[in-house]
């Protein structure tokens, strides 16, 4: 957090796109939201302990998303409606509303974890 970008990282993420390697499962931002608690309260030995916060904070990011950006649902097929695996579908996403549509669910999902730890943050300084 407040750090460079970590290429190494980012490159670990990109098969969790389109809903876990393209399979229309759990959208790739949930993932990076939960990644993003995962390096602020899990563990990277396994004799330290992890901070019940990353559960916590986890959930809540999940039950909000599913309600203010998912319709109910973090599934990437939901979400979009985009069958990944049908090659006219993944190509005709790339040029129309549904990739606008992914946009905005990104931009939605960078605000609800932003909001989160901004509170977090917060709170540690009270």
């Amino acid at each position: 957090m407040g750090q460079e970008a970590n290429e190494g990282l980012i490159r670990a993420m990109g098969p969790f796109g389109a809903g876990l390697a393209a399979t229309g499962e759990v959208c790739g931002n949930v993932i990076g939201a939960l990644a993003a608690f995962g390096l602020m309260f899990s563990r990277s030995r396994e004799e330290e302990r992890e901070s019940p916060l990353m559960w916590s904070y986890s959930q809540q990011f999940q039950r909000r998303f599913r309600e203010e950006i998912g319709r109910g649902s973090i599934l990437c097929r939901d979400l979009i409606g985009v069958d990944w695996q049908d090659k006219a579908q993944a190509k005709d996403f790339h040029a129309g509303e549904k990739y606008r549509e992914c946009l905005r669910i990104t931009g939605e999902t960078a605000k609800i974890l932003g909001g989160m730890i901004e509170q977090y943050l917060l709170s540690q300084r009270a």
